[in-house]
């Protein structure tokens, strides 16, 4: 599993543990780094995940909320929402990651993770924004 992959996954798991105890994101990460072992490389990318989903999760939401029809971001399932808000923030805020390679990261991780309905809910909200968004659109043609 690559390195990247690995941090997605314990943000993930810092972000579905926030989410569910109304922890603070260093705490929460804290937690984590105890009870799971994972090299330094992906701790870093991981942390920057959680920091990032945490610092932009207003405008992260609202973004959720406008690709979601029928969906409110409070009712999706929470693993399904932070797997959501981890590729928004990477779309959104991360020059460095294609927009596209954030989807399909996000796909895999709810094929793990998730319901049997998760990927393609994921995929679906993601490829919305990925084609009406106009801060994406702008990224994607840099990538």
């Amino acid at each position: 599993m690559g390195t990247r992959r690995q941090a997605r996954e314990m943000a993930l798991q810092v972000l579905y543990q926030m989410d569910l105890n109304h922890m603070a994101p260093d705490r929460a990460f804290e937690l984590a780094c105890a009870c799971f072992e994972l090299p330094r490389e992906p701790r870093a990318f991981a942390k920057l995940l959680v920091d990032g989903v945490s610092a932009h999760q207003p405008d992260i939401d609202r973004h959720l909320a406008a690709a979601s029809e029928h969906w409110r971001v409070d009712r999706m399932s929470p693993v399904d929402r932070n797997i959501l808000r981890i590729a928004l923030y990477e779309m959104l805020y991360r020059d460095d990651i294609p927009p596209r390679v954030s989807i399909n990261e996000a796909i895999e991780l709810a094929k793990r993770f998730g319901s049997q309905d998760s990927s393609a809910f994921i995929n679906g909200v993601l490829d919305k924004i990925y084609h009406e968004s106009p801060a994406v659109a702008a990224r994607a043609t840099d990538a």
